[in-house]
Formats: C-alpha cells, structure tokens, sequence
C-alpha cells in the first residue's frame, strides 16, 4: 500500500530550512574566529565551527522555539535533524538542545534517530547533551527503551558505551532508585579501557555520591581492583579520606 502523502512536509521543511538559516546567522555574528580556531582544535573536530558560545547558542535556541516553532512532535524533529545536517558544531549544539527542550514530544519511536545522532557525534560535547537529558528523560516515562540503552553498553562505538552510563546521570545525581539501574551497566564497563567510558563511569559516581556517598562506596569497594584509577579517583572526589584512600589502596 503507497503511503498517503503527509500533506504539511513541504510546509514544514521550509519552515525549518528558514529557521536554520536565521539561527546560523545570529549565531555567526556573535562570533570569533579564534574561538572557532580555538574549539574545533581542542575537540578534534571535523565540523565546522563558528565560533559561537555555547550560552549564546542556548539562549538563541530556546527564544527561536518559543517565538517560531509549533509544540508539534514533527515539526520539532525535523528542525533538529535540519540542524544537525548543517554539519556546523553550534548547529549541533542547538540541534540537542531542540530535543532537550522538547523531550516531552519524544516517544520510543524516536530511539534509532538518538542513536544515530549518538553515533554521528563523536564529541564528549554532543553526546554528554544527547544521553542525560534527552535519552535519560526518556527512558525515566519509557522503561521499556532500558534494553536499548544496555545494548549500547556492549557497543564497539565508545560514544555509545559512555551514552548508556550518561542516560542515568540526572537521575543519580537528585539521589534517585536508580543505582541497580546503573549497576547493571557500570559493572560490564568497569575493566573498559577507553578514557571516555572510564571517566564517565566516576563521573555519574561522583554525582551520586554527593548525596549518598556511603551508597557508592560499598558499591565499588569490593570492585576496586577491576576498576581504572581514573574512575576510582573521579568517584571519591567526594567521599570521606578514609573511604578514597581505600578505594585507591593506600588505608
């Protein structure tokens, strides 16, 4: 059976191509070209930067949603995907922020669009948008995407391994019952050797431990010699000295 037109796409792409458009030349004329210089060769990017500040690209970004774009679930998807096609960093940037703002439009349905964006980030600075607070918000309404997300724990893509951790990163952090839910992936990455997937582990530890800090000691105590110094040393940032001069083996 052919498909029935949907008949507001042409519609559509060009609003999103316009707002495109008017979002990168706002964003060109706040800014340099040293930061552009600057950015893209401290994250070794391939994209193309503009130049502009990452608080400048959120503030443009939401006033550009709520003055221009429809609380629709299509019309929003579709101007983030027109953002990140750009292949411009603060697009991007913006792109995620899009989907954070509106994450409440999101459904399962939408999970092979966020791994793919997952997968075309290769930038701590995408991905650690993407994973907590779209993927995690996610997943907090649709538990049934939680087999996904373990999935990507077992990806041969590191970005994918370090988004399965950062999806629980919000709610560890407010002290939520989520920590067997972590676990279950923290556990198979601890012996991990890539620095992203190490550092992301402590991190979303570290967090925890702000609130319960006993909680994540005697969860890693006993898996201290299968975890990187990296990880142990993020993760008693904020642990009394007795408890982080045992998990790094100097009580």
């Amino acid at each position: 059976m052919t498909p029935t037109p949907d008949p507001s796409a042409p519609n559509r792409t060009e609003l999103t191509s316009s707002l495109v458009l008017e979002l990168e030349a706002e964003l060109r004329a706040l800014a340099t070209p040293e930061r552009a210089e600057h950015e893209k060769r401290y994250l070794k990017s391939e994209l193309v930067h503009l130049g502009a500040r990452v608080p400048d690209i959120d503030r443009l970004t939401r006033r550009l949603l709520k003055a221009r774009v429809p609380r629709e679930h299509g019309v929003t998807v579709a101007l983030a995907e027109a953002l990140w096609e750009r292949g411009v960093h603060e697009l991007r940037m913006a792109a995620v922020d899009v989907l954070a703002e509106r994450v409440d439009l999101l459904s399962p349905a939408d999970l092979p669009l966020l791994e793919r964006l997952l997968r075309e980030a290769r930038t701590w600075a995408l991905v650690d948008g993407i994973a907590p607070y779209v993927v995690g918000p996610l997943l907090a309404v649709n538990p049934e995407i939680e087999t996904v997300v373990l999935r990507w724990a077992d990806d041969p893509d590191f970005w994918l391994r370090r988004a399965a951790l950062l999806t629980y990163l919000l709610p560890m952090r407010r002290g939520e019952a989520v920590h067997e839910r972590f676990a279950a992936v923290a556990d198979r990455l601890l012996e991990d050797r890539e620095f992203f997937v190490r550092k992301a582990i402590g991190w979303v530890l570290r967090e925890r431990s702000k609130k319960l800090p006993d909680e994540v000691f005697t969860w890693l105590a006993p898996r201290r010699a299968r975890a990187s110094g990296l990880t142990l040393r993020e993760a008693g940032k904020y642990l009394s000295e007795a408890q982080r001069l045992h998990l790094l083996g100097k009580a």
